[in-house]
């Protein structure tokens, strides 16, 4: 059961596919599109990332954070967001503290749900049902 529009979305503390340190406290004040998904460079995963990069200025012209997270390590991230130029951070959770955190853990892996944070860091809506081809131009619809 993933967590609930209205919840406090869990804070935490990780670093991304360059080996910065990125905690979603720091980004309050901000709405973050949390994206999470089972495994870089896999058809469905590439689609999402894709969606998103393809879509990326118009997340940047209404001040959106985008945030990708797997249980993939920081070696497999770099390689995957070089290899389709992705603009946005993918999140390390090797140890799946956060896909725990975020209810989306598929055991091994992190389930495809999408998350959106508002600016006073609660959950404002909360996406299960993915299309991987259209994902990023659904958010928008819904966070515009």
């Amino acid at each position: 059961m993933t967590l609930t529009v209205g919840t406090v979305a869990p804070n935490f503390t990780t670093i991304d596919d360059e080996g910065k340190t990125v905690s979603l406290s720091d980004l309050k004040g901000k709405v973050v599109v949390m994206y999470f998904y089972p495994k870089d460079d896999t058809p469905g995963c590439t689609k999402q990332a894709q969606s998103f990069r393809d879509n990326y200025q118009q997340y940047q012209d209404k001040e959106m954070v985008v945030l990708g997270v797997s249980m993939d390590d920081e070696a497999s991230h770099k390689a995957f967001k070089e290899k389709y130029g992705l603009p946005f951070q993918l999140l390390v959770d090797k140890n799946g503290k956060i896909t725990t955190a975020y209810d989306v853990s598929g055991g091994g892996y992190a389930k495809r749900v999408t998350y959106i944070i508002d600016a006073e860091g609660k959950i404002s809506y909360v996406d299960e049902k993915v299309n991987t081809s259209t994902h990023a131009e659904d958010i928008l619809k819904i966070a515009g």
